[in-house]
């Protein structure tokens, strides 16, 4: 199978080592671009959401790799403290630059709700050059408490994003997305998606399954690095 995952350990600390997965692009349409993907905090790089988007992601192209943060890798699960879940992403994109077959990709950051938080906090803070960062769902604040938005750090990323978010997204909704966009002066775009909760579940009324609201994300994202003409939103 071409697209079989290669397993790869990183040293997070001289105590702490997580897994990483790396799903190789399709040889017929590489982008040469390495997608690096954190999981949301209640589920791991093993949750159905994270593989199906490694999978189709590296058939459109990339290289996706995704890893466990240190909590899921031992198998807790309360997240880590802010530190150590900076420094855990921190050492995967560095394992990811020194990788024999990635070193001369260009590197994407993101995940998938508090895996993309924590990307942007590390981009944020410096984490070398950088292409793009990808938000599957990002978490502007928690459910119910839009006054706790997390989003001082966004103005000093230095690499262009792209938000993925469903409309009625309890952890941030398009009209909060684009303001936040607009209010800091973003290098950012938004695809958004009718109707779309957290994980992007969307009604039957949007007129697709839901295989198909996947596949037209995982599209946008590849036109998005690609720099080709994408759209507003389904």
């Amino acid at each position: 199978m071409e697209n079989e995952p290669e397993v790869i350990k990183v040293q997070v600390s001289a105590t702490d080592e997580v897994t990483a997965l790396l799903s190789p692009a399709a040889k017929s349409a590489r982008l040469r671009t390495t997608l690096i993907l954190g999981h949301g905090a209640g589920a791991d790089q093993m949750s159905s959401f994270m593989r199906l988007f490694a999978d189709g992601l590296a058939r459109r192209g990339f290289d996706v790799l995704t890893f466990n943060f240190v909590y899921k890798e031992q198998r807790r699960s309360a997240p880590d403290q802010k530190a150590k879940l900076e420094a855990c992403y921190h050492a995967v994109i560095e394992a990811t630059r020194q990788h024999r077959k990635l070193k001369t990709n260009r590197v994407m950051i993101g995940g998938k709700s508090m895996g993309g938080r924590i990307a942007s906090q590390v981009a944020a803070a410096g984490a070398g050059e950088l292409a793009g960062l990808v938000f599957l769902g990002y978490p502007l604040h928690p459910p119910g408490k839009p006054e706790q938005l997390r989003v001082a750090h966004l103005k000093d990323i230095r690499a262009p994003m792209l938000f993925v978010q469903g409309s009625r997204d309890a952890f941030g909704n398009a009209d909060e997305i684009k303001s936040i966009i607009k209010e800091n002066k973003l290098e950012a775009e938004l695809y958004l998606i009718e109707g779309g909760d957290h994980s992007f579940k969307a009604p039957k009324s949007l007129g697709l399954s839901q295989a198909q609201v996947y596949d037209a994300v995982m599209d946008e994202i590849t036109w998005w690095a690609k720099g080709e003409n994408n759209r507003s939103g389904m």
